[in-house]
């Protein structure tokens, strides 16, 4: 799996999906870091960016564009391709980080201003749900291998595979 930084998705209910950063530290740090890089606030972005501050887990861009159609009805929808110049604008600016768990579908999630939030992931091989976890264990784990082999790691990501409880 590879985390590429340039910079639990239940698809059915986005909304529902724990944070763990709010939306509005997230949310006003990508409008500030977009307004200093002389990007202009639009509609779409406004709404991309209000929904990927509300989750902690990385989405794909087909996830935001179903949950940005359901959650606006009535309103203009948001184009697929604002969607791609939005995520790809987000990239080049570090706030988004793309996640790729080897199945071949581009997921994104939100980079923390701070540096401080870390986590990694389950995959279900079934449904294909993605869920975060953190464990301090693994990371001593990580950090004590990489000292005893003397490799200075920079970054690393782990996922799990296998069935949530749904499909087990």
């Amino acid at each position: 799996m590879t985390v590429t930084k340039a910079p639990p998705t239940n698809p059915n209910n986005l909304r529902d999906v724990p944070t763990t950063h709010t939306e509005t530290d997230w949310a006003g740090h990508a409008r500030t870091v977009l307004q200093r890089a002389g990007h202009h606030r639009g509609a779409a972005r406004d709404k991309l960016i209000d929904l990927l501050g509300r989750h902690d887990c990385a989405l794909s861009a087909l996830e935001i564009e179903d949950a940005l159609r359901r959650g606006r009805r009535g309103e203009r929808s948001v184009g697929r391709a604002s969607i791609y110049r939005t995520l790809e604008l987000l990239h080049a600016h570090d706030l988004v980080n793309r996640v790729d768990v080897g199945d071949g579908i581009a997921r994104y999630e939100t980079a923390d201003p701070a540096g401080q939030h870390h986590h990694h992931h389950l995959l279900c091989d079934q449904c294909g749900k993605l869920v975060p976890f953190d464990d301090p264990a693994l990371e001593r784990s990580i950090d004590q291998l990489s000292t005893r082999l003397g490799f200075r790691t920079t970054d690393h990501e782990v996922t799990l595979r296998g069935d949530c409880p749904d499909c087990s």
